[in-house]
């Protein structure tokens, strides 16, 4: 059964996130060693990456098929995660252009994220935190849903290992992969 809303649109009037301090920490800190299934069927440590990487971390991918959670265009920064993928899809060769490699993550399973690589036609791999390793170990925000554990939407800029900069809270979503290039092409890397 088709969904009742477009997944691939942000709805007019979603509630906006609000810069909670949930991430002041992060900046300057070495990322955990915590291998992470990819949708390419490899573990990826993304502490062992060379050169910069970009990690947008996102609450979950809908599915044309499934409504989303009740009341989920109601959380503040939940809503957008399929126009966001999309976005970082639009400009990849960008990104590239810049040195960086880019990966989704968030706590859904390979399986599910595999499908949303497939249907988006997404040129990167998005990468399971299932059990929610990597978003305990940098004590990443979260929220409840529905019994499911979900990473607020945020993106880190890494170079070998650390942490350079990190985008929170995102919103509109659907914009966040052209702050990035900004980003990159005011900060060249250090390597």
């Amino acid at each position: 059964m088709p969904r009742s809303d477009n997944l691939y649109e942000l709805p007019k009037n979603l509630p906006v996130p609000v810069d909670d301090g949930a991430c002041n920490h992060l900046t300057g800190m070495s990322l955990p060693c915590v291998p992470l299934r990819s949708t390419a069927g490899r573990l990826v440590d993304v502490s062992r990456l060379a050169g910069r990487t970009v990690v947008y971390c996102y609450p979950r991918t809908g599915r044309p098929d499934r409504d989303p959670p009740g009341g989920w265009n109601e959380i503040p920064g939940a809503r957008g995660c399929t126009p966001q993928s999309c976005a970082f899809r639009d400009h990849y060769r960008e990104l590239r252009d810049f040195g960086a490699q880019v990966f989704g993550l968030s706590t859904q399973d390979t399986d599910y994220q595999r499908e949303a690589v497939e249907r988006l036609r997404l040129p990167f791999e998005l990468l399971s935190d299932e059990r929610s390793a990597f978003a305990n170990a940098l004590r990443l925000p979260t929220f409840e849903v529905e019994s499911m554990i979900l990473i607020k939407r945020l993106t880190l800029i890494t170079c070998n290992g650390r942490i350079e900069r990190v985008f929170y809270p995102v919103f509109p979503p659907n914009e966040n992969a052209e702050e990035v290039i900004n980003w990159l092409s005011r900060n060249p890397a250090n390597l």
